[in-house]
């Protein structure tokens, strides 16, 4: 007797969906903030969170701006708007609010590890999406070490989960 599995279309066509943005670019529709863009995926626009790092908020219903978020959010616009960006997921494909979660890549620039590089973001560990752990550690260390971006504003400016 042979079983047929019925997996909903829905379910279907976003893995399909994630395996294509995977293997091609999508393009950058908007750049939300520092760590946050949209592309445009199968004909529906997505949010993308990056994995493994943050930077700090432009606008947050609490807190307000925090010091350079509107230069990572700069830096990330221009190093993605109006590109072509190749997405790679890890273990958890979504957060919490329903974005994708995935390491980004401008050709064979890796966004993710370059705002590190550049001081505007901080290493944010999320498991089980750990897959570039170290290299996020080394890249934020030497940024620190070096007083760039957000290094450079003293501790006391500095949002509290800041080291």
């Amino acid at each position: 007797m042979v079983r047929i599995l019925r997996i909903p279309l829905s379910a279907s066509l976003l893995g399909l969906l994630l395996l294509l943005a995977a293997c091609n670019e999508v393009p950058v529709v908007d750049v939300v903030d520092g760590d946050t863009i949209k592309v445009r995926l199968g004909g529906e626009v997505e949010t993308v969170r990056y994995i493994g790092m943050d930077t700090p908020e432009t606008v947050h219903p609490t807190r307000g701006p925090e010091p350079y978020g509107e230069e990572a959010s700069e830096q990330n616009r221009q190093l993605v708007a109006g590109e072509r960006v190749r997405l790679e997921f890890d273990v958890e494909k979504r957060d919490r609010y329903g974005r994708l979660l995935a390491y980004v890549y401008v050709d064979t620039l890796f966004v993710n590890a370059e705002l590190l590089r550049r001081g505007y973001a901080q290493l944010m560990t999320v498991p089980p999406n750990l897959r570039y752990v170290d290299l996020f550690r080394r890249l934020q260390t030497e940024a620190r070490e070096a007083g760039r971006g957000l290094w450079a504003v003293p501790p006391a400016a500095r949002r509290p989960s800041y080291p």
